[in-house]
């Protein structure tokens, strides 16, 4: 069996786990804040702060869905939940559990995770916490092609193909506009609002110019909601997760290093170039397949990895941490909109909106 434990003496502490070979155990104290694991002659650096706050959202998002499940119109026990994983509960509390509140909670989970993770690694590649992909254009560049996907515009492609070149879009113009800056500083950020003013600005042309009808079939892209989503695109987003999650997590070394000036940074072996472009991809991405299934949702991406940098600390990375917190984010948000007015219905990119609109006011006004 695998064994920890935790040591803190007063050495500097590394940037990521890392693997020891058991003859170097007892070479010297480890650093300060971290387990050592023990595995048939292996042993593993964590970092106790990081793993703590990962094994802390864990905990709140099973919480949380576990309260997404029960709580609504309809109120279920959790001896309910476990009578319909057995077959045993009646077609009324099966038909609600399993064809209204799961699939739904599903899409809350993947897409808290997308959001989460590509706010996370657009604020690193930026170095700017206000970096998201919602504030800097891509969400609004995926919802205006999803937009004109759905009211025919001459584009046939689906909604969630369309999302995705929306959001490649947007943020091309938004890296070339800032050219000279780079991805860093105001310049970067003011490039990027001022690309998703206009895709905004396009959205609502769409959908002023569209009739009734259509119009309202595509009004849900423009506020975020998780209301019968299509099973289809949740599907593609899950399979989505499959691949850009463990390749965001092979990404974090090189993250880590990318917080310092590109010369440290190069000085210490990361491909600068190669590894920017690799993570625009990775939360273009992301961002495009989850605004692909619930509609721009405002500020997870902002939101998540400020709870899991508050969580998890800061000596790493916290890909992993903003990926669980934007879930729960999501999760307790549309929770909240379908209790706060029941039988009424907020749509949760509302929700998400009047919560991190004054986070972000802290952000802001915060030396």
């Amino acid at each position: 069996m695998p064994s920890c434990s935790s040591h803190s003496p007063s050495h500097t502490p590394s940037n990521s786990p890392a693997t020891l070979p058991e003859s170097a155990e007892h070479r010297g104290p480890l650093p300060q804040g971290m387990w050592l694991c023990r595995y048939r002659g292996i042993s593993l650096l964590l970092d106790r702060r990081h793993w703590s706050g990962v094994l802390l959202l864990l905990a709140a998002l099973g919480l949380a869905s576990l309260a997404y499940l029960c709580l609504g119109e309809q109120h279920l026990p959790p001896q309910t939940l476990w009578d319909v994983m057995l077959n045993q509960a009646g077609p009324l509390d099966t038909f609600v559990v399993e064809q209204l509140r799961l699939p739904r909670l599903l899409a809350a989970l993947s897409t808290g995770l997308a959001f989460g993770l590509a706010g996370c690694l657009m604020q690193t590649l930026a170095r700017n916490r206000l970096a998201t992909p919602g504030i800097i254009g891509i969400d609004n560049g995926a919802t205006a092609f999803a937009v004109a996907s759905v009211l025919g515009m001459g584009l046939s492609l689906a909604p969630s193909a369309m999302a995705l070149a929306g959001a490649a879009t947007a943020a091309v113009l938004t890296f070339g506009l800032a050219a000279g800056g780079g991805a860093r500083g105001y310049r970067f950020i003011v490039a990027g609002i001022g690309v998703g003013a206009i895709f905004g600005a396009v959205t609502q042309l769409m959908l002023s110019r569209a009739a009734i009808d259509v119009a309202n079939a595509a009004y849900p892209w423009t506020v975020g909601t998780l209301n019968a989503r299509p099973a289809g695109a949740v599907q593609v987003l899950g399979v989505g997760l499959l691949v850009l999650v463990p390749l965001a997590l092979w990404l974090s070394r090189s993250l880590a290093l990318m917080r310092f000036s590109d010369a440290v940074a190069t000085g210490l072996g990361a491909p600068l170039k190669r590894r920017r472009a690799q993570v625009l991809v990775v939360s273009v991405a992301l961002t495009a397949l989850a605004v692909s299934v619930a509609g721009p949702v405002g500020m997870v991406g902002l939101l998540g990895p400020e709870v899991a940098r508050h969580l998890c600390g800061n000596r790493q990375v916290p890909l992993l941490g903003a990926g669980l917190a934007g879930a729960m984010v999501m999760v307790v948000a549309d929770l909240v909109g379908r209790l706060l007015l029941s039988p009424l219905e907020l749509p949760v990119g509302i929700v998400t909106a009047v919560v991190g609109g004054p986070w972000l006011i802290w952000i802001l006004v915060r030396r």
